[in-house]
């Protein structure tokens, strides 16, 4: 095994913004796109970037714009999917790579699956966690949202402002740790209260982060504030109408999916069932299903599990173009 090497960083003026980019292994090893979620940064594949590293691909994991040391545009208009999947084609147009390999999580997830819709003739494969393809419907998905009551943390953050002075009650930090050690199935308050009151303040990180990369995370935070991430979710109404060219569309890339047994919304938002039931795999035909104990922020948890899972995938593909 080749020794993983330095994380270099580099920002790229892209799509109207800059984009930072973290990245290791060979620059000639097949490249490998990893898209984070929320609320987090590059760092958060920093197991996965070392491993593929390691393994002679080219892991290349950007702050998505709002966040990090990337651009934090303030219209809200400039979070949509057709933005975010945008900035993902113009690095790949930068850094001249016609074809990539692409693991995305929660929101990056999300991006993810956008990219294999929009784009599927420049992903080789992709590893999806956590969050599944969910495809358009009849009606935006916020309307569903609704019905959850006011107590959902995605209809509390479609106010402007409302869920930045709620995080304002704590520093940077507490924020993150409240998120971070997420282990509940509905992320739903009780009436009259805000979801970051309702979460429970750990003393200190999760188990599988160090209070030094907690403030890593932090610091970044601290400069950029949420209300970049947040926008991602207030755009979801647009984001429906925005997509309505791809109503029916299949996603014809391979993809693995991998479903953590304790993740958010496994029963509440029924991900579980439409993933058992073959639901998932009729918009997603070309699709393997992975299923493991972890919670939400699964790359990190059970970072040599999830290792084991990206690269196994992924070798098939990279043996496959090796012997053509």
């Amino acid at each position: 095994m080749e020794a993983a090497g330095e994380v270099r960083h580099w920002n790229a003026e892209v799509n109207g913004i800059s984009i930072h980019v973290a990245e290791q292994g060979p620059a000639d090893g097949p490249a490998v796109l990893l898209i984070h979620g929320f609320p987090e940064l590059w760092l958060s594949w920093r197991h996965q970037m070392a491993a593929l590293a390691a393994r002679g691909f080219r892991a290349l994991a950007p702050d998505l714009r709002g966040y990090g040391d990337s651009s934090v545009p303030t219209d809200p208009a400039a979070y949509s999917i057709l933005h975010l999947v945008g900035d993902l084609v113009a690095l790949l147009d930068h850094l001249r790579l016609p074809k990539v390999f692409v693991v995305g999580h929660d929101w990056g997830a999300h991006v993810a699956w956008h990219l294999c819709l929009f784009r599927a003739d420049r992903v080789r494969a992709a590893v999806i966690l956590g969050i599944p393809y969910f495809p358009r419907g009849p009606r935006p998905i916020t309307e569903s949202f609704a019905k959850l009551g006011d107590g959902f943390y995605i209809n509390q953050f479609q106010e402007p402002g409302r869920a930045e002075r709620a995080f304002g009650r704590y520093d940077v930090a507490t924020v993150l740790k409240k998120f971070y050690a997420l282990e509940i199935d509905e992320l739903i308050a009780p009436p009259g209260v805000e979801i970051i009151d309702f979460l429970q303040t750990p003393s200190s990180p999760p188990p599988w982060m160090t209070e030094e990369e907690l403030g890593q995370y932090a610091k970044k935070f601290q400069k950029t504030g949420f209300t970049g991430p947040l926008n991602y979710y207030r755009m979801l109404e647009t984001n429906w109408r925005l997509t309505a060219p791809w109503t029916g569309a299949k996603i014809i890339v391979p993809v693995k999916f991998i479903l953590s047994k304790n993740d958010v919304g496994l029963q509440s938002l029924g991900t579980e069932k439409y993933v058992n039931s073959g639901g998932l795999k009729s918009y997603v035909p070309n699709l393997e299903v992975s299923i493991m104990e972890g919670h939400h922020f699964l790359q990190q948890e059970k970072a040599e599990r999830v290792n084991s899972e990206i690269l196994s995938f992924l070798d098939k593909f990279a043996s496959e173009e090796a012997s053509a």
